[in-house]
């Protein structure tokens, strides 16, 4: 690995998510201007005001103008219907100026997500969450595979971290970021020995899988799950999961007695989050390109 990458105060690479999503987006931006500015855009779907979800779509609107793409916004009422839902989605699937849409979760507790979901077309699904997107990402056919795993995948890329031939720990079996994240480092172009573990695991396997692991990702939303005698010296640890301590978010991993450990790690904030943003833009591109909306070579 480099030896110019900022580094932790105890020596291990710190693996700067904001850095490599501004990256991310000004290839993207550049890609498109190349192409000379077609028409490359993002639809969201929030309904209702958790104060969470719209900042995280802000957030998604506003990296995707600074990418050089039209950032459309749906935003229903809390008491919005599943009907009216549904057919705001199916308005953008059938629309084909839109190229990718995203459905910001949780949904309100009285609508149901799985009928929503299923109204995205494989092709505009660029969160990667339907069924049909999992399938594809199975089959190894073209689709897209949900950001946040992808993300993992592109900061390995990005700090030269190899995966072919090690030995991996998943921490978690979500179909948000567990078991896509298990497809991802098994197929081919990952190619690593992967093993999945969960909460329930007992905390002495957990540990005694991760202390053999050369990579690490924990993705199960327990606070600090993840100590320095977890990781054995040098590997690589990856902080996925997300709780809130008081006014605070904590990930997975304790951080600071990690990092005097390993030999690479995620901040949290800071890591994952921001390259699932990356990623989203990333797959809304792949998406006008598999539209047909996007000159390819």
């Amino acid at each position: 690995m480099s030896t110019e990458y900022k580094r932790t105060p105890g020596g291990a690479i710190l693996m700067d998510g904001n850095n490599l999503r501004d990256e991310t987006v000004a290839r993207l931006r550049k890609e498109i201007e190349a192409a000379g500015s077609p028409a490359v855009c993002l639809a969201t779907v929030l309904v209702g005001g958790d104060k969470p979800s719209h900042i995280y779509v802000a957030s998604k609107h506003k990296k995707a103008q600074e990418a050089g793409m039209i950032s459309v916004g749906v935003h229903l009422e809390d008491d919005a219907t599943q009907e009216q839902v549904e057919a705001e989605v199916r308005r953008l699937a059938a629309d084909p100026s839109v190229h990718g849409i995203l459905v910001q979760l949780p949904l309100p507790k009285h609508l149901d997500a799985e009928p929503v979901l299923a109204l995205l077309p494989p092709e505009k699904d660029v969160d990667g969450l339907t069924e049909r997107s999992m399938g594809r990402l199975l089959r190894g056919l073209p689709g897209h595979a949900p950001c946040t795993p992808l993300g993992v995948m592109r900061l390995l890329e990005r700090y030269e971290i190899p995966t072919k031939g090690k030995k991996v720990v998943v921490i978690g079996r979500s179909t948000l970021t567990g078991l896509p994240q298990l497809v991802l480092f098994l197929r081919k172009g990952g190619d690593a020995t992967t093993t999945c573990t969960h909460s329930h695991t007992s905390p002495e396997d957990l540990k005694a899988y991760c202390r053999e692991a050369d990579i690490i990702v924990s993705c199960v939303g327990i606070a600090r799950l993840i100590t320095a005698d977890h990781v054995k010296p040098g590997a690589t640890v990856i902080d996925v999961g997300v709780s809130r301590e008081e006014a605070k978010i904590v990930g997975d991993v304790d951080f600071d007695a990690v990092q005097a450990v390993a030999g690479a790690i995620t901040p949290m904030p800071g890591g994952t989050g921001p390259m699932t943003i990356g990623c989203l833009l990333e797959n809304t591109l792949s998406a006008a390109k598999m539209l047909g909306a996007f000159p390819t070579k």
